[in-house]
């Protein structure tokens, strides 16, 4: 049975499995759409957290951004786990404890605002719509690849398939079919880490064979991998060469953004009590850690996998010939990745071979004028192919690839999914119900709700197909409006009676309004000549770049909400008895008679 066959096989029966659990759990009730009738069992819901969670970022692109930076982008890891860990311990239960269906919904009750509840749902819509995008990209990334189709085919087919699942199941079906994405993704991200694993280390355990001893050179890996990209004239692979204050101000806009997304805070909603939130933020952090722990393996060991490959001999002999290239079945996915558009090589010298060095190292200049090298040969390699293209890179066994075909589109769409319900959630429920048409029948609302997640289906694919970066760098994008707008707002209202509806309104539009402007400056979209580019240009700021103006907008956020809230009226004693209540468990501190 040939690959192709094999992989039709994997990614139909996976799609066949999320339709079937949609139809079986289809939502019949508004109750049902936006909460899953408030019943999901903690353990459950974990799993299905950590799916909505983990997405095309972390299953695809994230490991593929470590391979080629190195240690540095270790900061998605930190950012994103430790933010994971404020949203679990900081807002979750206490969210979960208003009894609300949505973020604006609290927004809108806790500030005493419908305006307040709009401008959430616009900071919900923003964030969301760009987290999606990454999502999409990494859907038309996988489906391009193992389904043997262009880019804006695959999106278009997966956008079908969300729009089979979760148009009819709601947040019912998402929750049963992300547990099953879950199973899926988790299976296709750590077997094809435990097989390279034993072949590069003799350790199955990919974690521990980070840090173990290259099987062939007897050498540490990772030692072997920063003596080969330096001969490269690569920056060592575990060397620090970034800015430290831009890297520590990423982490934590990633952190604060993760702690404000709203897909991951509905999850929250539909358990059946307090303490089952908690219970599910646990748990989702056991299956999250599966992966994470996995992730710098499997960035390491690709790297060092690509890198042997294009110097068979070592960087002392010759590089990879074309004729090898063309007859020896280990390079296959090389052929088969070019015809996606996301991996070029050209023999620009005509000798045969394809050099793959650093070409902007003057050392490597002056190596490259003595053997007539004419750059880099390897014109393209996005980063987002890397995790899929691992099993065929290290020659895995068919029935591996066909599994990470699988699992790549599993983490893709259980992500788009839950995003998807929060947009549409917010649209009927936040702007339709609660401001346009408050009367509506639930029948009414659940029609508009399902509407709602068609358009945005819609807007996301046509956004994914002209995506600003690659999967996990849109993504941060998306994470650093989260942390300008919702973050702050959310913690305030549950930790501040001080805060009352004005400053609330007026910190989240000032910190949503100049994070939005410093992005667009930054990365040159408002037009500007020769800007025609998704790459960073010079930081308006220090150093900093868009994808960690978040934690500045956050701060923004807050001086604006709190001065703007001391000029203006206090906020009414009904309020601030609400904000008590939400925080201390009736009867705490209370006398008990013995």
């Amino acid at each position: 049975m040939d690959q192709f066959t094999i992989n039709l096989l994997f990614v139909g029966a996976s799609f066949a499995l999320y339709i079937g659990i949609a139809i079986w759990a289809r939502a019949g009730s508004t109750s049902e759409f936006y909460a899953a009738g408030r019943g999901v069992h903690p353990v459950t819901n974990g799993m299905a957290t950590a799916a909505d969670w983990m997405s095309a970022a972390s299953f695809i692109s994230m490991a593929g951004l470590i391979a080629f930076v190195g240690y540095d982008n270790s900061t998605y890891l930190m950012g994103w786990t430790g933010g994971y860990v404020l949203l679990a311990l900081l807002l979750a239960p206490y969210l979960r404890k208003f009894g609300k269906f949505t973020v604006s919904e609290f927004i809108g009750d806790r500030f005493y605002s419908p305006t307040a509840r709009m401008v959430a749902v616009i900071c919900l819509i923003v964030a969301s719509t760009t987290y999606v995008i990454g999502q999409m990209t990494g859907v038309g990334v996988a489906f391009g690849r193992f389904l043997e189709v262009s880019n804006t085919t695959g999106l278009l087919i997966g956008a079908c398939v969300v729009f089979a699942y979760a148009v009819f199941g709601g947040m019912k079906g998402v929750t049963y079919t992300q547990v099953a994405q879950y199973c899926v993704l988790i299976m296709a991200y750590t077997i094809p880490a435990i097989f390279i694993s034993l072949q590069l280390t003799g350790n199955p355990v990919p974690a521990l064979g980070l840090f173990g001893d290259h099987a062939a050179s007897g050498e540490p890996l990772l030692t072997k991998l920063d003596q080969i990209v330096r001969e490269l004239g690569f920056s060592e692979y575990t060397a620090h060469h970034g800015d430290t204050f831009n890297m520590v101000l990423f982490t934590l806009s990633l952190m604060i953004g993760t702690a404000g997304l709203p897909h991951v805070i509905m999850r929250f909603f539909t358990v059946p009590r307090v303490a089952d939130a908690r219970w599910s933020a646990g748990w989702a952090l056991v299956f999250i850690a599966l992966l994470y722990l996995t992730a710098p393996a499997v960035g390491a060991m690709a790297r060092l996998n690509i890198t042997e490959l294009m110097w068979p001999n070592g960087t002392d002999g010759d590089a990879v010939s074309v004729q090898m290239i063309e007859e020896d079945e280990k390079y296959d996915w090389m052929a088969t990745w070019q015809k996606t558009g996301l991996l070029g090589f050209e023999d620009k010298n005509g000798d045969g071979r394809i050099q793959y060095y650093n070409d902007a190292n003057p050392e490597m200049q002056a190596k490259a004028a003595e053997n007539g090298w004419e750059g880099n040969e390897l014109t393209n390699f996005n980063r987002d192919i890397l995790v899929l293209a691992n099993p065929e890179i290290a020659n895995l066994p068919s029935w591996v690839i066909g599994l990470v075909a699988a699992g790549g589109l599993a983490a893709a769409l259980s992500t788009a999914a839950g995003l998807l319900l929060a947009i549409s959630s917010a649209v009927s429920h936040d702007l339709i119900k609660g401001q346009l048409n408050p009367g509506i029948s639930e029948k009414g609302e659940l029609l508009s709700a399902r509407i709602a997640m068609a358009v945005a289906i819609a807007v996301a694919t046509y956004l994914g197909l002209n995506p600003p970066g690659f999967a996990a760098q849109t993504v941060a994008l998306a994470f650093g409006l989260a942390a300008a707008s919702i973050f702050p707002v959310l913690m305030m209202g549950i930790f501040s009676k001080k805060v009352n509806n004005v400053g609330a309104v007026a910190g989240m539009l000032a910190g949503l309004g100049v994070t939005l402007i410093y992005i667009f400056l930054h990365k040159g979209w408002f037009f500007i000549p020769d800007t025609n580019s998704f790459t960073d240009a010079d930081p308006l700021l220090g150093t900093i770049k868009s994808t960690s103006f978040g934690a500045v907008g956050a701060a923004i956020n807050f001086t604006v909400a709190y001065v703007v809230s001391g000029m203006t009226k206090e906020t009414p004693q009904e309020i601030k008895d609400l904000v008590e209540s939400v925080r201390i468990p009736r009867g705490a501190g209370t006398a008990v008679d013995h």
